[in-house]
């Protein structure tokens, strides 16, 4: 029985754009990516099935639509872990009695 390789897929959104995929590796690329993402303070997702999704997508390239509002979840929630809100969502904090 062989373990299971890991991987790692970096994705980058700026407002206004889509999310691409902008890292990518498995093993000890993928050790070292992730490493680098947690120095620099990026939310890090463990998903292996997104992951495998993902890990066909080549660098550069746009995720596809059908994976549009997973990705707007887990950015939406990183703003969230961070004590902010996504741009225009100013009003959910109020409406949630959250205070930032």
């Amino acid at each position: 029985m062989t373990e299971k390789q890991k991987s790692a897929i970096g994705l980058l959104y700026d407002i206004g754009n889509n999310p691409t995929v902008t890292a990518k590796g498995f093993g000890e690329l993928a050790d070292h990516i992730i490493a680098e993402a947690k120095n620099k303070g990026i939310m890090i997702h463990q998903d292996e099935a997104l992951a495998k999704t993902l890990s066909h997508i080549q660098l550069g390239e746009e995720i596809p639509k059908e994976l549009y509002y997973i990705i707007a979840e887990l950015i939406a929630f990183s703003y969230v872990l961070r004590g902010k809100f996504p741009p225009g969502w100013d009003d959910f904090q109020g409406k949630l009695n959250i205070k930032a």
